[in-house]
């Protein structure tokens, strides 16, 4: 005799899904403070450095919203060239995921998602200052969801 319940269909595990419901800017930031000056030719690039943080909070029983906030900076000799802040964020529908499991599918899949897109508009960013198109290099979001495992640990402790 085969049990159906919230986790089967006919006797056959339902598979982990996610559906991408919307994504969308929330905040962005481009900041250019000695134009024009910056835009002249240089005899050596700036130094750019790239953050990446991620939030979520559960909106209904299967929907998540989650943030990923991108600050750019270049400096060339201790002064900022550029630097671009992005709020990019997506409501994702998750269903069928082991609860023990659901914070990390959150934290990982759903920013590696919208990471494209966000890229996408720092590039078109830096681009529309004045700039070549600033491609930031993929992202381990398994490494940054360790990084904050590690960190709440430590607070606990």
């Amino acid at each position: 005799m085969t049990t159906v319940g919230p986790d089967t269909q006919g006797g056959i595990p339902q598979q982990p899904s996610l559906n991408v419901i919307a994504q969308y800017t929330k905040d962005l930031s481009f900041e250019n403070p000695k134009a024009p000056d910056s835009l002249r030719p240089r005899d050596k690039s700036p130094a750019i450095s790239v953050g990446v943080n991620v939030g979520s909070k559960q909106r209904s029983g299967i929907e998540y919203e989650v943030d990923l906030k991108i600050e750019v900076k270049a400096e060339l000799d201790d002064e900022v060239v550029f630097q671009i802040e992005l709020l990019y964020g997506g409501l994702f529908r998750v269903q069928n995921v082991p609860q023990q499991h659901l914070h990390p599918f959150v934290m990982i899949e759903c920013p590696r998602l919208l990471f494209p897109f966000a890229r996408q508009i720092i590039a078109d960013a830096s681009v529309r200052g004045g700039f070549p198109p600033l491609l930031i290099d993929p992202i381990d979001f398994v490494g940054l969801y360790q990084q904050y495992i590690s960190r709440m640990q430590q607070q606990v402790q």
